[in-house]
């Protein structure tokens, strides 16, 4: 199966590396810088390109990994061929590529990406969605060999998987930035908190969120978060979170009782 990337962002880089590790072959790496492009393809070792004009046409798979917004652009300029045309994102519609491609659909890996960190997809839920129900045995067959965890879902769903993700990852991961920034003030080392983060995120494999829930938002504790409140004086968009968090957690774990 010859694979083409489009794309060199983070996500790209994890999977192609991923798919190499498994014995798959990329054969051409496209971004629209040169940096970005010719760094990715040295790792897959395969060719490069910055030329959309230049992307192959006998792919068999075409995995477009860009930001949202450039997606449709990007699609209307690649050349129509034979080859199942897939995107990455968790909100975006397969139906993107109506119009552009008659073999397309969705690879969807709810992960997080970063750069410099290797991540290995092992056990990674890969959403998968196609227009042609005959392309679906391909893209399963290849998240099976990625992660063993192949699930096929439509775009409604995907896009409330989108956000639900954001809430458990991008959100509590601004509530890291924000706590070590409380505590980077204050002179105190930021990993202070990896032993606790780690428990925090542990639980949840043998516990519902409500379940694993402590603090005193749960035991609407006036005194303490009247204190913690008093401490934010000079960071009211903190204080606002604050409030709001506290409220929702009570009202939550109550409403669930």
């Amino acid at each position: 199966m010859k694979i083409v990337f489009i794309g060199a962002g983070n996500l790209a880089g994890c999977v192609s590396l991923e798919m190499q590790r498994v014995g798959m072959t990329i054969v051409q790496v496209y971004s629209r810088t040169d940096s970005n492009a010719e760094a990715l393809a040295k790792k897959v070792n395969c060719p490069w390109t910055s030329n959309l004009n230049e992307i192959i046409t006998d792919g068999d798979l075409y995995i477009f990994s860009l930001k949202d917004a450039a997606l449709p652009e990007v699609i209307s300029r690649v050349k129509p061929n034979n080859g199942l045309w897939v995107h990455t994102a968790g909100s975006v519609p397969m139906s993107v590529f109506e119009g552009h491609a008659r073999r397309y659909g969705v690879f969807y890996p709810l992960q997080t990406f970063t750069r410099k960190r290797r991540v290995h997809l092992d056990g990674t839920p890969i959403f998968l969605e196609v227009h042609n129900p005959e392309d679906m045995k391909m893209l399963k067959k290849i998240a099976i060999a990625l992660s063993g965890n192949a699930q096929e879902t439509d775009s409604e769903k995907r896009r409330h998987i989108h956000l639900a993700a954001v809430f458990a990852c991008n959100f509590s991961n601004h509530m890291y930035t924000l706590a070590a920034r409380l505590l980077e003030e204050q002179g105190i080392p930021y990993n202070v908190m990896l032993p606790l983060i780690s428990e925090t995120a542990g639980k949840i494999n043998d516990l519902t969120p409500i379940e694993a829930q402590t603090g005193p938002a749960v035991r609407f504790d006036k005194d303490i978060m009247g204190g913690h409140l008093g401490m934010l004086a000079n960071e009211p968009s903190m204080q606002t979170i604050y409030k709001l968090l506290s409220q929702n957690i009570y009202k939550e774990k109550y409403s669930n009782e």
